[in-house]
């Protein structure tokens, strides 16, 4: 178990844990998680920690679309953001980078899932670790994560 998926165990929503033997030679993680899980990609997103005008957040974007920074910062109210050192993100999440899940972080972040996941009838996030994902309803992501929707990524 990871802190992932014991929050969801614990807010009591419907969830999948999926598993894969991960390759570390994977270009792109998401985008194996996708092949090795047999789902759309459009159905994968990947969890992203911004520096936003010193305030620490999180982007949840479908792993075949780049997060727009400048949309990122709008959303947050925020004049801009950049990507968070990988050690600021591993020390806040609790998780290693690759397999930073946007549940069950160590201290919860503002937290922005692009648009587009309305439009799925669930998708699948990191379980916490590589070669773990987690399905669930983008709701049941939101309600979990307090997060808000808008167009971030392209």
């Amino acid at each position: 178990m990871t802190p992932a998926i014991n929050a969801a165990k614990k807010a009591k929503i419907q969830y999948t844990v999926h598993e894969y033997e991960h390759d570390p030679a994977a270009p792109s993680f998401g985008v194996e998680a996708a092949e090795k899980l047999g789902v759309p990609p459009e159905r994968v997103f990947k969890t992203l920690v911004v520096d936003a005008g010193g305030k620490l957040a999180v982007a949840v974007v479908p792993v075949l679309l780049k997060l727009d920074l400048k949309s990122m910062a709008k959303a947050l109210g925020a004049k801009k953001a950049a990507m968070a050192e990988v050690k600021v993100v591993e020390r806040t999440t609790g998780y290693v980078v690759g397999g930073v899940s946007p549940l069950g972080q160590k201290k919860r972040l503002p937290t922005v899932i692009d648009e587009s996941a309305g439009e799925c009838p669930t998708l699948f996030v990191s379980g916490g670790r590589r070669g773990l994902d987690i399905e669930l309803a983008p709701a049941d992501l939101a309600g979990l994560t307090r997060a808000s929707f808008a167009p971030i990524a392209r």
